[in-house]
């Protein structure tokens, strides 16, 4: 693909000319649609599930699908960015996610569904690390390219919230219409993205350094991991099955850390393991966000399907804990600045597990929503406000400059998988009662906590330990 216009350019101090707001407009357009996947297909779980016929384990693939296409694919789609060139793999990304949503919307069966948000997620590993990397290369440093990211992140923060409001609106009609929408509006951005993304030179490689097994020794692990933890309601732990699908997936780890440990080039350095506030922020970060998503499918699953609510009303209610986050992103960096992202992160990760324990326990079919539904969003909405960007603070911050993207992948990498995890867990429980996953999900909460506190001992509260 090539470029008719001329890429892009400022120097320190101009202001933004139409064709930077036209760039910014396709980063962070996508970036919008990226964050809202997940908060679309949650909301719109019931009505798949009963559309396809599925069960709740078979149906939290929906969900999960889309973070094990991002998580398990992240590195190695960074990989290819750097070695097939920023512009073509964006384009081709935009151009793929568009109609992975069209062949979800129209899908038959679950299994189709599924692997359409497999692709989706992998577009997202493509697009998400690489929008931020354009304006990096094409804004100048200084208040031009301070604003641009502050745009694209404010548009990152929003889309989950975006995706609740729109899901509850379309899946009132249609929860087609909710896996649908993002198509339009993303071939819009690649006809702009055509003309305004820069052209930049690929890095082609001859010595098969893609990291191709890595890659699929992670993406096959996670996949089959998933897949053995929610086939336990159905078949139990002793089934061949199960039992098969766990050994599997130990050999796909295996394959996975052999080719990063012998390869000439991994794509990801273990050594970066060694730096424990990146650890700390990894397993936090993976805590929260993978508790509150289990939270989240818990929750739609109650309020639908055994209140009776709609899916608009069930967006509406989830609203407390993801507008405050779209709200506050701007200010996420002075906030860590003056309390130190330990601190922060210490008190978020109370904020969840407080919030989990508030949450009806009998999932009532009666739901005073200001007593048993609002206290607990006010607290996650709270978490993700303190902690959700000191995370990523902590853990870019605890590196060298030089691998601070590299760490950005590896924390990036966890957030998903953890998501993933937690999804299959969640309902996986579900079908032993409704208790049994609420108590998973505080427990996974309260851990969250025991590892920001560890960052908070002496010795280790500099953020670079």
């Amino acid at each position: 693909m090539t470029s008719s216009t001329p890429s892009p350019t400022l120097t320190a101090g101009e202001r933004f000319s139409p064709a930077l707001w036209a760039l910014l407009f396709v980063l962070a357009g996508n970036m919008l649609i990226d964050a809202l996947e997940v908060s679309v297909a949650l909301v719109a779980l019931p009505a798949v599930s009963d559309d396809l016929a599925l069960s709740v384990p078979q149906a939290q693939w929906v969900v999960s699908g889309f973070a094990v296409g991002f998580g398990g694919l992240l590195l190695f789609g960074s990989r290819l960015v750097t070695l097939l060139g920023r512009r073509r793999v964006y384009l081709a990304a935009l151009l793929l996610f568009a109609v992975a949503s069209l062949a979800g919307a129209a899908a038959a069966s679950g299994p189709l569904l599924i692997g359409t948000r497999l692709v989706k997620g992998f577009c997202a590993a493509l697009t998400a690390p690489t929008g931020l990397a354009i304006i990096l290369a094409v804004f100048p440093e200084g208040p031009v390219r301070a604003r641009a990211v502050s745009v694209y992140s404010f548009f990152g923060a929003a889309g989950f919230s975006a995706g609740l409001l729109l899901s509850g609106l379309l899946t009132e009609t249609s929860w087609r219409w909710a896996f649908a929408f993002p198509a339009p509006v993303v071939l819009l951005l690649f006809v702009v993205g055509i003309r305004r993304i820069p052209r930049d030179e690929p890095a082609w490689d001859t010595e098969g350094r893609y990291g191709v097994p890595s890659a699929l020794g992670l993406i096959g692990a996670t996949l089959l991991l998933v897949y053995a933890i929610v086939s336990v309601p159905a078949t139990g732990w002793t089934h061949p099955r199960t039992l098969g699908a766990f050994v599997l997936a130990a050999l796909c780890a295996a394959v996975h850390v052999r080719a990063e440990l012998t390869a000439a080039k991994p794509l990801l350095s273990l050594d970066l393991l060694r730096h424990a506030a990146l650890v700390r922020s990894a397993l936090g970060a993976a805590a929260l966000n993978g508790s509150y998503l289990g939270l989240l499918l818990l929750s739609t699953l109650h309020l639908q399907q055994r209140a009776g609510w709609s899916p608009l009303q069930t967006g509406l209610a989830f609203l407390p804990a993801s507008v405050p986050l779209a709200l506050t992103a701007l200010h996420s960096g002075r906030l860590a600045a003056r309390f130190g992202p330990a601190r922060l992160i210490a008190a978020g990760a109370a904020a969840a597990p407080a919030g989990y324990l508030l949450y009806p326990r009998d999932a009532p079919t009666q739901v005073d929503y200001v007593i048993d539904v609002l206290p607990t969003m006010l607290l996650v909405g709270t978490a993700f406000v303190l902690a959700f960007a000191a995370f990523h603070l902590q853990a870019t911050s605890s590196v060298p400059a030089p691998r601070q993207a590299e760490a950005s992948g590896l924390y990036q990498t966890a957030v998903q998988l953890g998501a993933a995890l937690m999804l299959a867990l969640t309902s996986a429980l579900y079908g032993a009662g409704y208790g049994a996953a609420l108590t998973l999900i505080t427990a996974v909460g309260a851990l969250g906590f025991a590892v920001a506190v560890s960052g908070l001992l002496p010795g280790r509260r500099g953020v670079g330990r």
